[in-house]
């Protein structure tokens, strides 16, 4: 005989599944480490800075 299966318990299941998946997609696209951050962050000021120091004034 087959077995008995709840079609809502299912559906939720899948659902529950193809969210997980998005959420692993997810995290390899944005997910960075609080120190990448930090390291990204002080060279965009260090090139602003440098920038800044390069332009010419009126």
């Amino acid at each position: 005989m087959a077995e008995i299966v709840n079609l809502k318990r299912v559906r939720k299941d899948k659902a529950r599944r193809e969210r997980d998946r998005e959420a692993e997609a997810n995290r390899q696209r944005f997910g960075r480490t609080k120190a990448q951050k930090a390291i990204e962050k002080e060279a965009k000021n260090r090139e602003q800075r440098s920038l800044d120091a390069k332009q010419l004034e009126d």
